[in-house]
């Protein structure tokens, strides 16, 4: 609350005296007055995990719509922490290895298959990139940059004993299997939003 002072006022009909703010209030404030409002039980709810739609449940046939696999046909295994789903092609079928995909980037279809369990080490943290340690990391040279049949990153092991028991967990007979390798497309006079999926 502003301090307040009497200060004398001239003229017939003012009175004399009269009460007013001492000074006006400061434009700004010295950051250590800021009081930081503590987050409201809305607003933690809505930084949490999207919920998952209804149509994706596990074993449902996605198609992604962006990215490297757009068009192809996947496999949803499970929803992770962050929100993501995780989608394999097979990819001894259609070559979608196991991936995160945004359930906002896929249409999910009818069509579903026989899942077994997921392995609970596949994780948010199973994509990360292995960290590099200083003394690997190395300055490029002009020579490095435009060489060419630069190596290709290696999968680990860990990764490809993951898809192979990811692989051998769908199961899906030979129609299935063609269904899974046909990539999705529009042509000209195809009409998306009154097509059932």
């Amino acid at each position: 609350m502003l301090r307040r002072v009497s200060k004398i006022i001239g003229g017939s009909k003012n009175g004399g005296k009269r009460e007013v703010p001492a000074t006006k209030a400061p434009k700004f404030y010295p950051a250590d007055d800021v009081v930081v409002k503590a987050p409201s039980a809305r607003e933690a709810a809505s930084k949490g995990v999207a919920k998952l739609r209804k149509s994706l449940t596990p074993g449902t046939i996605v198609i992604m719509l962006g990215g490297r696999f757009r068009g192809r046909r996947a496999v949803f295994l499970k929803q992770l922490a962050s929100g993501l789903l995780l989608v394999s092609g097979p990819y001894g079928v259609n070559g979608v290895p196991l991936r995160r995909v945004n359930q906002s980037y896929v249409i999910a279809t009818s069509a579903k298959v026989a899942i077994g369990a997921v392995d609970a080490k596949i994780n948010d943290s199973f994509f990360g990139k292995a960290k590099v340690s200083k003394s690997q990391k190395k300055k490029k040279k002009e020579e490095d940059f435009f060489a060419e049949g630069a190596a290709a990153p290696e999968l680990s092991a860990e990764r490809k004993a993951a898809q192979e028991k990811v692989d051998a967990s769908i199961k899906c007979d030979a129609t299935m299997k063609k269904y899974l390798k046909a990539k999705f497309s529009l042509s000209k006079h195809d009409k998306p939003h009154a097509m059932a999926f």
